[in-house]
């Protein structure tokens, strides 16, 4: 089975995005995301290696999996100079080839929001991460307001064919809490913060541990 999945067109876009993203808050994000990981990490849908730089000291490895071929090299090229040993591997989520509880973290960062089967994904994640190993994540989620949740279903239409399979409605906040997780910390806001009416700007950032 392939591990590869091509976007050529939004692999270009992502990284020109996502430093848009970086300059109005999202590098803050990241930072908070990884503040205090340790151990060996899996980060599953590295992207180009954004995540990379916020690592800190006590991490003592990340094995980083990209589907993108073209981000992936791009991911690779970042892991370069970032500042823990970072490998990168092409992988899918839905089937990771690793061993079990071989993990003391796994990472997951604007990811599940575009995984084709994002439970099953998380029953992997829990799977290769040990007991009381943590999963890290931020992600898109389903707004709280019937108007919002509106206006992602009529986004979700149109926008995974253009996004590489993104959907900004998913509960995947609920569906962590439901996977084996128990969230230890958890926080909810709009990004960018607007009144704006935006489909994408419900996010999630937390901690769960494997139980």
């Amino acid at each position: 089975m392939s591990v590869d999945r091509r976007h050529p067109v939004f692999a270009r876009v992502y990284p020109r995005l996502d430093a848009a993203s970086a300059r109005i808050g999202g590098d803050a994000h990241r930072a908070e995301l990884l503040d205090g990981a340790s151990g060996r990490v899996l980060e599953l849908g590295a992207g180009h290696g954004a995540n990379f730089r916020f690592y800190p000291p006590a991490v003592t490895e990340v094995v980083a999996l990209e589907p993108e071929p073209r981000l992936r090299s791009l991911a690779a090229g970042a892991a370069s100079a970032a500042p823990v040993p970072v490998s990168v591997r092409p992988g899918i989520a839905e089937d990771l080839d690793l061993d079990d509880a071989s993990f003391d973290a796994a990472v997951v960062s604007l990811v599940l929001c575009s995984v084709r089967d994002p439970v099953r994904a998380l029953t992997e994640l829990r799977r290769v991460l040990r007991p009381g190993g943590e999963l890290r994540y931020y992600e898109h989620v389903r707004g709280r307001s019937p108007g919002t949740v509106r206006l992602q279903r009529l986004a979700d239409v149109l926008w995974p064919s253009l996004a590489a399979g993104c959907h900004v409605g998913r509960p995947t906040d609920r569906w962590i809490a439901g996977s084996g997780f128990s969230v230890v910390r958890q926080r909810r806001f709009r990004f960018p913060d607007s009144r704006a009416p935006n489909p994408a700007a419900p996010h999630v950032i937390g901690v769960a541990v494997r139980d």
